[in-house]
């Protein structure tokens, strides 16, 4: 099982690597669309990295509440952590 810190250390590396993202503006409280620039085919690649890094489906509305770097670190660490049994 991943530490949330590993798990937001992947995700701030596939950010960079994949969406060009300057790391510098990776903030929690950063707007995700905003700064990673995100339009609708890239939602669909994050979708992909995301899938591919972390083995679970994401749904579009999965997306609904996600503004920030906050929110979307949080989403995916509930997520990795529901697949683990208790």
């Amino acid at each position: 099982m991943k530490s949330n810190e590993e798990i937001i250390g992947i995700i701030n590396d596939f950010l960079v690597e994949e969406f060009e993202t300057d790391p510098a503006q990776i903030e929690p409280e950063a707007n995700l669309k905003q700064v990673v620039e995100l339009d609708s085919l890239d939602y669909i690649d994050l979708v992909v990295v995301i899938e591919n890094n972390f083995s679970f489906k994401v749904k579009p509305e999965d997306f609904t509440n996600i503004v920030t770097f906050q929110d979307f670190y949080n989403y995916i660490i509930s997520r990795v952590n529901a697949k683990v049994p208790a």
